[in-house]
């Protein structure tokens, strides 16, 4: 890697970030009509899933830059395949789990209060994610080297 002002890994990682979550808006907006949408800008859930486009940048980068054959490649691609499974499987199934914990306290008409239920994602909202983060990946590394 070359030696510059911004390593080009945190680079992907912050323009994964920053693009998937600012297409999560767009597509709130296109889908409601409405530009109050903000919340998208930093809520988890909806497409695409920023914390694949995030892992995938990365890892893509580090692809590129070390060699799929390095041992930071390996430890990447492990963390990126975590941090996907977990976005599906376990976020997702405790998001649903809240939604009917909601429902059962509103339906009981109990004084609780109300928890958040944060969203996880559908397997298609994590493939899109880790498809954009591979292209933002090969775009920053290109443009860094």
């Amino acid at each position: 890697m070359k030696d510059s002002m911004i390593s080009s890994y945190l680079m992907a990682v912050a323009l994964g970030w920053v693009v998937s979550q600012g297409l999560k808006y767009l597509f709130a907006v296109i889908k409601t009509g409405n530009l109050g949408q903000l919340r998208q800008l930093y809520l988890s859930g909806n497409m695409p899933s920023s914390h694949s486009a995030t892992v995938t940048a990365l890892t893509t980068v580090i692809a590129l830059d070390e060699g799929v054959g390095s041992t930071i490649f390996a430890v990447s691609a492990l963390f990126s395949a975590i941090v996907m499974y977990d976005a599906v499987m376990v976020r997702r199934s405790s998001g649903e789990q809240g939604v009917a914990l909601q429902k059962l306290i509103k339906e009981q008409k109990s004084k609780v209060s109300l928890p958040r239920a944060a969203k996880g994602h559908t397997p298609i909202e994590v493939a899109v994610g880790a498809l954009i983060g591979v292209a933002i990946g090969i775009v920053v590394f290109f443009a860094t080297n």
